[in-house]
């Protein structure tokens, strides 16, 4: 590679950056632009010395960034810019790089659901051989509708969010297994294929789907995020790519982490909405609409905020000296 021409070529982002990074009176547009350039310039920099780690560009762009880097946390180091930045960039980047094996564990949990669920629904002489007839209308006509009313709407809140958190925090724990998260999915897939099965022999279908749509929209989608996360770990060890397996794990692992706060405040919303409106007297129509309202506005959070910074090439890991991978020179 013509080094030279490659410098020619991005200098002016270079020096954009440089003046962003003296200037004291920095507005938030000057602050994006900043954040953005200092993402390239990261880039160029380690092309940079893939090519030359101890010559003149390598030496100057470093410490282009590096006084980049202090001018930028000391331009959003303010608690609430910081979370204007983790909502608005890291957050949502985070999940918008598993993207689509959330929506393929989503897709492979409804199908294995269908299947359990159908079969049973042809084949009701099962539910005969494994539970009484009394047993099997104390869940129907009792069990299920009681779960969610039989503990004030606050405890159950609190329980939800703890079970469903547990869960979740299983999927990414070990997820670097790879089989895990294919079990528990597959688990639950069948538990809910079985119970709505179940509820369809007595003709309670529509309460199954009335009492599991309002909060079970989002919170298996949490479910299946927890999953993607997990997998993305082990499909870096398996397959690191262009770096060492121990660099794709570590940053892969940085990026679980993200995952995980944010799963905290997504378990949260779905448990308010399983807590307070599914076991509310309102129309099942307006539950369920409530319930997908939450899941198209995470869609849309998602597909919105991380598209923008994967545009804008802006990625939700800290920096290589931060994170302790880049020597800066000179």
């Amino acid at each position: 590679m013509d080094l030279e021409a490659y410098a020619n070529t991005h200098r002016p982002d270079w020096e954009r950056l440089d003046e962003l990074a003296r200037y004291r009176g920095l507005s938030p547009a000057d602050v994006d632009e900043l954040v953005e350039l200092y993402g390239r310039a990261s880039t160029h920099l380690s092309i940079v010395q893939a090519q030359a780690p101890d010559g003149p560009y390598a030496n100057r762009l470093s410490l282009i960034i590096a006084r980049a880097r202090a001018r930028l946390t000391s331009a959003t180091g303010s608690p609430v810019a910081g979370a204007k930045e983790f909502f608005a960039v890291k957050l949502p980047y985070a999940l918008y790089q598993i993207r689509w094996l959330t929506i393929i564990l989503a897709a492979a949990f409804v199908a294995i659901a269908l299947a359990y669920g159908t079969w049973y629904a042809n084949n009701p002489q099962f539910f005969d051989a494994m539970l009484p007839e009394e047993a099997q209308l104390a869940y129907v006509e009792e069990d299920f509708v009681d779960y969610y009313s039989e503990n004030p709407a606050a405890s159950f809140t609190t329980l939800v969010w703890v079970n469903n958190a547990w869960i979740a925090l299983q999927e990414v724990a070990f997820g670097i297994t790879g089989f895990f998260v294919p079990y528990v999915l597959w688990a639950n897939a069948q538990g809910l294929g079985t119970s709505a099965a179940l509820m369809h022999k007595h003709d309670e279908l529509d309460t199954f789907f009335a009492f599991i749509l309002p909060h079970g929209l989002m919170e298996l989608t949490a479910i299946f995020i927890a999953g993607a996360a997990g997998l993305r770990i082990f499909w870096a060890w398996v397959a690191p790519g262009r770096t060492t397996r121990l660099q794709s794990l570590a940053y892969w692992g940085r990026q679980l982490i993200l995952v995980g706060l944010g799963l905290v405040g997504v378990l949260l919303i779905s448990g308010l909405v399983e807590g307070l409106v599914t076991p509310s007297p309102l129309p099942t129509a307006l539950k369920i609409a409530i319930g997908a309202l939450v899941l198209a506005a995470y869609w849309v959070y998602t597909w919105v905020f991380g598209s923008r910074a994967a545009k804008a090439n802006v990625d939700a890991d800290v920096a290589d000296y931060d994170g302790g991978r880049q020597t800066i020179t000179g």
